[in-house]
């Protein structure tokens, strides 16, 4: 059954059916232990907070914020959703959609960044309005837009992997695609921190400026850094300490642990890490 426009600021049950999602939505992945916490808090207290929607020609509703809410709603079952109305047009609707999303601390940093480019392209905001708009400085804004230069497997690893914006970040730091994605598996499968991978990045830009290619399987100068650390570990032990040692090899690397109790007897330890990495 269609319902009859309302005056704008008006506050309506509406049908859940008759609530449509917006289209211009950023958000992409929604945690369902967040949205089954959510609903639980709904089933004992009702919601709270009513959802933002623009009322369509065709009678129904859509939604312009509040989409985890109505997510929530759906999941205990309830019929009737308060919902505030707002008459206005597709572009508006649009943007408030996108800021509201932006402006939620939990959105993915690759929904953020394409939901900020997605208002300079279809709604011609400058970055200017967009920084105004959001509280954030011009420059947090180039950057975040910048990760969308990332090919989409890459962001597709990040997210999964569980890597943060700064790790991403770190990636742009290399031009050629195999680069990125050889220096991303690292990152990945020992899962490095930022500032390991940081300087790991340094490391492959410094050979590649240098025009140097270093296959681990065939330089003997690694074996000679091996031998090295070994010596190290040999003269530390000579000299009373009981430091203790672990190499392992990949394709991609060499990694020396070494590890020195801070006092005889004690625990925790320290750790220092060597790194051979091929370009």
């Amino acid at each position: 059954m269609k319902q009859k426009r309302q005056v704008a600021g008006q506050i309506l049950l509406v049908e859940q059916e008759n609530i449509k999602r917006n289209p211009h939505q950023p958000r992409m992945r929604f945690d369902y232990d967040e949205l089954s916490s959510l609903a639980e808090s709904i089933r004992h207290n009702g919601l709270l907070q009513p959802l933002t929607v623009r009322p369509c020609d065709d009678g129904c509703f859509e939604l312009i914020a509040g989409e985890r809410r109505l997510i929530a709603a759906r999941m205990v079952g309830i019929s009737k959703i308060p919902c505030i109305v707002m008459n206005v047009d597709d572009e508006k609707s649009a943007v408030f959609s996108l800021i509201e999303n932006i402006q939620r601390q939990n959105i993915g940093f690759f929904e953020e960044a394409a939901a900020i480019e997605r208002l300079i392209k279809d709604f011609g905001l400058s970055r200017e309005d967009i920084s105004k708009r959001l509280g954030k400085a011009q420059s947090t804004i180039a950057n975040k837009l910048r990760l969308l230069s990332l090919d989409p497997s890459a962001q597709e690893k990040i997210i999964k992997s569980g890597l943060t914006e700064r790790h991403a970040r770190a990636l742009l730091r290399l031009e050629d695609d195999k680069q990125q994605a050889r220096a991303l598996n690292i990152m990945a499968d020992k899962h490095l921190t930022v500032a390991e991978s940081e300087r790991m990045i340094t490391q492959m830009l410094s050979r590649k400026k240098l025009g140097k290619k270093i296959p681990l399987h065939s330089v003997k100068d690694v074996r000679l850094f091996v031998n090295t650390l070994n010596h190290a570990v040999d003269t530390i032990r000579k000299a009373g300490i009981d430091a203790d040692s672990v190499k392992s090899e990949t394709e991609e690397y060499i990694e020396y642990v070494v590890r020195i109790p801070k006092q005889p007897g004690i625990t925790p330890v320290l750790k220092a890490r060597a790194q051979a990495v091929s370009t």
